[in-house]
């Protein structure tokens, strides 16, 4: 039955990947997907373009595990030398944008669904989500139907992790910086350079340290990643922009890095968004102990994904490797599918 099951989502996965479905335009996919269950005699709900389902014999008295990936992808790499949108397979490589992110994870996700909607007496609901705009972390993703979910307990979030499991994740927060100077002619001895004065918060972001350290994730990390000051060569700037990544660690808020940040640095900083916070689980959560149990390499991650909006316990794991995503001629193996596949079931029956 499990081979079946990975013949099933294979052709699925190409079928997603033959469909474009760059963020906010993943009408066809998520048209697809609901065309999917219901050829299969599973009731599937839609939100925009988020799609999910709910196993046969839900239990409200029984706690639910969500099993969530995205079908948004982004946009070609300029180096692709194969047509993006053709998931032909060669050598046990599926091509095609989005095969391994998150393609590989979502369908395989699918699939472990479909292998425990209908079983009586599980001792967790499950519910799949297969959602949208997770690569430009929109409003319009998981966090639009959240309310529209029942009572959710943990989650699996897919991705490729070479089915690893991510027990901790970096959160995400992008500060926008501005100094301030005052204009003068660069001729003569006047104004206030605002660059020289962005210098000093610039080379207080690239040397503090904070004090604490995650076990899993590490050191907070802070890097400037954009600048823009000045208009003309000879023109001292008045004001000068610049932006800062901050990857946030399980061992601080994002409200207290961003307050330690406000203490240090004499510039004004605003935060695009305090939505992509850090995540973590307990040691001893019955998916942590599972995974331990079949030998899964532990780790705490350095990307963000969907894991940082979802406001309950949770994993991060799936098929395919991350050094792929986005990359040109994406692909993931045909055998990292059926792995995925019996790497979840197998994960699911330690706790059902």
């Amino acid at each position: 039955m499990r081979e079946h099951l990975t013949f099933i989502g294979i052709d699925l996965l190409q079928q997603l990947v033959a469909t474009p479905s760059f963020s906010k335009e993943e009408d066809k996919t998520a048209g697809l997907l609901m065309g999917f269950f219901q050829h299969h005699g599973i009731q599937a709900h839609r939100k925009g373009n988020n799609v999910w389902a709910i196993n046969e014999h839900f239990d409200a008295s029984k706690p639910t595990i969500l099993l969530n990936s995205h079908h948004d992808t982004v946009k070609p790499n300029p180096a692709y030398t194969r047509d993006p949108f053709a998931p032909h397979i060669v050598d046990d490589k599926l091509y095609g944008l989005g095969s391994n992110d998150a393609g590989g994870p979502l369908v395989s996700l699918i699939m472990t669904f479909f292998y425990f909607s209908n079983q009586p007496n599980l001792k967790y609901n499950l519910v799949l989500a297969a959602t949208a705009e997770e690569e430009i972390s929109g409003t319009g993703g998981i966090e639009l139907i959240w309310n529209e979910l029942p009572k959710i307990d943990c989650a699996i979030v897919g991705e490729p992790t070479l089915t690893d499991i991510a027990i901790a994740e970096k959160g995400l927060m992008v500060l926008d910086c501005v100094a301030q100077g005052k204009a003068g002619h660069a001729a003569r001895e006047e104004g206030v350079n605002a660059i020289y004065e962005a210098l000093k918060d610039i080379e207080w972001f690239r040397n503090y340290s904070f004090p604490k350290v995650s076990e899993t994730l590490g050191k907070v990390k802070m890097s400037v990643t954009v600048i823009h000051a000045g208009q003309a060569h000879n023109q001292v700037p008045s004001e000068c922009k610049f932006t800062v990544d901050v990857r946030a660690t399980d061992v601080y808020s994002l409200e207290e890095i961003l307050e330690t940040v406000k203490q240090n640095v004499s510039c004004e900083v605003t935060p695009r968004s305090l939505r992509l916070r850090p995540s973590g689980i307990a040691p001893d959560h019955p998916l942590v102990v599972a995974g331990k149990s079949l030998g899964k390499k532990l780790y705490g991650s350095p990307t963000t994904s969907d894991q940082a909006l979802i406001p309950v316990p949770s994993i991060k794991m799936g098929p395919g490797d991350s050094a792929r995503s986005h990359s040109a001629d994406e692909f993931i193996y045909v055998h990292e599918i059926e792995a995925g596949i019996e790497s979840y079931i197998q994960l699911l029956e330690q706790i059902l």
